[in-house]
C-alpha cells in the first residue's frame, strides 16, 4: 500500500484538517468535532440540507457543501456511515429556522445514522424531512432498494438550488424528489481500491477483467469478464438505462460521466464520446455533459455513466450558480 498519509488511524482527521486549513472561508466544524462538517456562511431563514457518509468518495459527500448546494456532511470513517450525534450536532449548527431536509445515499448504515438524528432533532423542536438516493439501477431490480451513487449530485443541485431561492421544506424536498425521479446510473470498476486501516485490496479482478454493476463501496455487480470496449460498455449500460427509464425522440438529458478515481480525464472524455453518439442515434438531445469525478471510491478505477431527463425546472436547478471548495460554477 502507497498512500500519502502519516499514520491509517489518522487519514480521516488529517485529510479534515487539510480542508478546513485550505478553505477556512467556506467551511467549518462544530466544535470538538472535525467531523462534523458545516459551511461557513450560514444563510438565515434557509432550508438546511444535511448530507454524509463514509470517507473515500471526494467530492461525495462532504465536497458539496457550500454555496447553492448543502449545508452540512457528516464524515463517517472510510467507507463507514457517521453517527446519529454527528447529523443531530450538525442539525443544530446550520438549522437556519426553516427546518432541515436530510439528503444522503441509500446505505442500511446511513439511514440508521440519519433516522436516529430525528428523533434527536425531535427533541429540540428542529424540523427533519429525509429523502435518499437510489440512482443504481445494477444494484437492484426494486428502485426503493438501489444504492445511491453519482447521480445523487442532480438531487444535490436540485435541491440545493430551491432551498437558495427561499423554497420552504416541503418545496425543497420536491425538488430534490423531481432530481430522483428523473435520474438513473450504471456503473463498473477496473481495478479495486485499498482501505488505508484494511492495507490490502477490498476485491480481486484479474489483469484484463473488469465487473460490471459493482458498488463504490467493491459490493458485487451483475458480471465480471474480460474488459469491454469504450463503445461496448457504453451500449451495454445505455441499453440498461434506458431500458429502465425510457426518454422518448426529442426529449433532453443531461450526461454524468464520473471517475471512480484513477481514471483519466481522457478515459472519460472518451467515454462520454461514445454515450453522446449513442444517445444522437435515439433522437435524444444533450442539454449538458458533466464529465469529472463527483463520487469516487478512493483509487478504483472504473466510471460512471449518470443520465437526468431534463425539463425547464431541472434545467435551472442544474444551471444554478454554486461555489464549494471542490465545485464552483457562476
Amino acid at each position: 500500500m502507497k498512500k500519502i498519509m502519516n499514520a491509517p488511524e489518522a487519514y480521516v482527521d488529517d485529510m479534515l484538517k487539510g480542508i478546513y486549513a485550505a478553505h477556512p472561508d467556506k467551511v467549518k466544524y462544530v466544535e470538538g468535532d472535525l467531523r462534523c462538517y458545516c459551511t461557513a456562511r450560514k444563510k438565515d431563514g434557509k432550508v438546511a440540507i444535511i448530507t454524509g457518509g463514509g470517507t473515500g468518495h471526494l467530492p461525495l459527500f462532504l465536497g458539496f457543501v457550500g454555496d447553492g448546494l448543502i449545508d452540512g456532511c457528516g464524515v463517517g470513517g472510510v467507507f463507514q456511515s457517521p453517527s446519529p450525534e454527528q447529523i443531530y450536532n450538525i442539525a443544530k449548527e446550520v438549522d437556519a429556522g426553516a427546518g432541515v431536509l436530510y439528503l444522503y445515499g441509500n446505505y442500511t448504515g446511513d439511514i440508521m445514522t440519519f433516522d436516529m438524528a430525528t428523533d434527536m432533532c425531535d427533541m429540540d423542536d428542529i424540523v427533519c424531512k429525509s429523502i435518499v438516493g437510489a440512482d443504481d439501477v445494477n444494484s437492484h431490480a426494486d428502485p426503493k432498494t438501489r444504492r445511491g451513487v453519482a447521480g445523487i449530485y442532480f438531487m444535490f443541485k436540485a435541491a440545493g438550488a430551491k432551498a437558495d431561492e427561499g423554497g420552504d421544506l416541503d418545496a425543497v424536498l420536491a425538488a430534490a424528489q423531481l432530481a430522483k425521479d428523473n435520474t438513473r446510473t450504471v456503473g463498473f470498476a477496473l481495478t479495486p481500491c485499498i482501505i488505508p486501516e484494511v492495507g490490502h485490496p477490498n476485491f480481486e479482478l484479474g489483469e484484463n477483467e473488469m465487473a460490471m454493476g459493482m458498488g463504490i463501496h467493491g459490493e458485487p455487480g451483475i458480471w465480471n469478464g474480460p474488459l469491454k470496449t469504450s463503445k461496448e460498455i457504453a451500449e451495454e449500460s445505455m441499453k440498461t438505462l434506458l431500458d429502465d427509464m425510457p426518454v422518448a425522440e426529442g426529449e433532453e438529458v443531461a450526461v454524468l460521466i464520473n471517475g471512480l478515481g484513477a481514471t483519466s480525464l481522457e478515459e472519460l472524455y472518451i467515454l462520454s464520446n461514445d454515450v453522446r453518439g449513442i444517445l444522437e442515434a435515439k433522437g435524444i438531445k444533450t442539454y449538458k455533459t458533466i464529465v469529472g469525478e463527483y463520487a469516487t471510491s478512493m483509487e478504483m478505477a472504473g466510471a460512471s455513466i449518470s443520465i437526468c431527463k431534463m425539463d425547464d425546472e431541472l434545467k435551472h436547478y442544474l444551471d444554478y450558480p454554486v461555489e464549494t471548495p471542490f465545485i464552483c460554477q457562476k
